[in-house]
């Protein structure tokens, strides 16, 4: 294995185009699941996009390699340019990282990059819609729907719910993103944000994502949203109990407070933060009550309540195991 950088080795490569020409990579975090990896993988050498593209797998278990192996035995026998990287430190934002940070280094003429993670598939036009909609809207950062595939036959239910739901309706400007697990990044934000571009210390799923698009909207990125641009995720069995539920709409108000306490971590910030987060425990009734409507769901009245309690006690407890190392909390 070639080092790139000192976390960082490259497993394996394949080179049909010269670097130099590659304008478009797709880098995909993978985290000991194999066989969904080949699933994913699948669904992207069959993109066509306009312009010279790579794919660039990024193992995050170094002493298993099972996804890394996995996605050097798929290249072998699907010809494409494609690189498959270990990132040596565990979490959500070092493999981010190092997928973003080692594509700007081999294909140097880089324009935009493309984020999938290996428990969802790709719409047929995936690349070509987000790429539409960056061009059409002049967006810096796209983003599109990682819509639910439930594992439990009556998972279909929780359709609705706003842990599962799209982000966004319609195509269009957004003010901002909150996933990177179905983004197109252009490489003026490449440029112009610092790295790492997670930030390691919010290294569990969903906060690197948030406060990274936080900054971004700082500096003055423009976003969009392109809702024809799926990606259709797996959603295990477990992720539709109500406990699981509970702890990730808990979950989701810490990570609000998280996020805004970044941003402003002035005495008066925080009492603005508690303010807001009294006034959404307030409204989470009348709020409940119209979700439970909407969706038919009666665990989904709670949605708002729970959130606004994660907002007040900002404990970050659920943490999911996609991505947690052993013996990590």
């Amino acid at each position: 294995m070639t080092p790139t950088g000192q976390d960082i080795s490259i497993h394996f490569q394949t080179e049909l185009e010269n670097a130099a020409d590659i304008e478009l990579v797709v880098v995909i975090p993978t985290f000991r699941r194999p066989d969904h990896l080949v699933k994913t993988l699948k669904t992207i050498v069959s993109q066509r996009p306009d312009v010279p593209s790579a794919t660039m797998v990024v193992e995050n278990d170094p002493e298993g390699l099972a996804g890394a192996e996995a996605a050097k035995r798929f290249f072998l026998e699907h010809r494409s340019d494609a690189t498959v990287i270990v990132a040596h430190r565990r979490g959500h934002s070092h493999v981010c990282n190092a997928g973003w940070a080692t594509a700007l280094e081999l294909y140097p003429n880089l324009r935009v990059l493309a984020v999938i993670y290996d428990d969802a598939v790709a719409a047929p036009e995936w690349l070509d819609c987000l790429v539409a909609v960056k061009e059409s809207h002049g967006a810096d950062l796209v983003g599109g729907p990682q819509l639910p595939v439930f594992e439990d036959a009556d998972g279909q239910k929780w359709k609705r719910h706003p842990i599962f739901s799209p982000s966004y309706d319609a195509t269009g400007p957004v003010p901002r993103l909150f996933s990177a697990g179905n983004v197109l990044i252009t490489r003026a934000v490449l440029d112009a944000m610092p790295r790492p571009f997670l930030n390691p210390a919010l290294n569990f799923v969903g906060v690197g994502d948030g406060d990274f698009f936080n900054r971004c909207r700082e500096k003055g990125f423009a976003f969009a949203w392109a809702a024809e641009a799926w990606v259709a995720e797996r959603v295990p069995a477990y992720h539709t109990t109500a406990s699981w539920i509970r702890a990730r709409s808990l979950e989701q108000g810490a990570i609000s407070t998280l996020l805004e306490h970044q941003h402003d971590a002035t005495f008066a910030g925080r009492l603005r933060t508690l303010g807001k987060s009294i006034a959404m425990l307030a409204a989470s009734l009348p709020r409940g009550i119209k979700l439970w409507a909407e969706t038919g769901l009666a665990t989904a009245s709670l949605y708002h309540f729970h959130v606004a309690v994660g907002r007040l006690t900002a404990k970050t407890g659920f943490v999911d195991e996609q991505y947690r190392a052993p013996g990590e909390s």
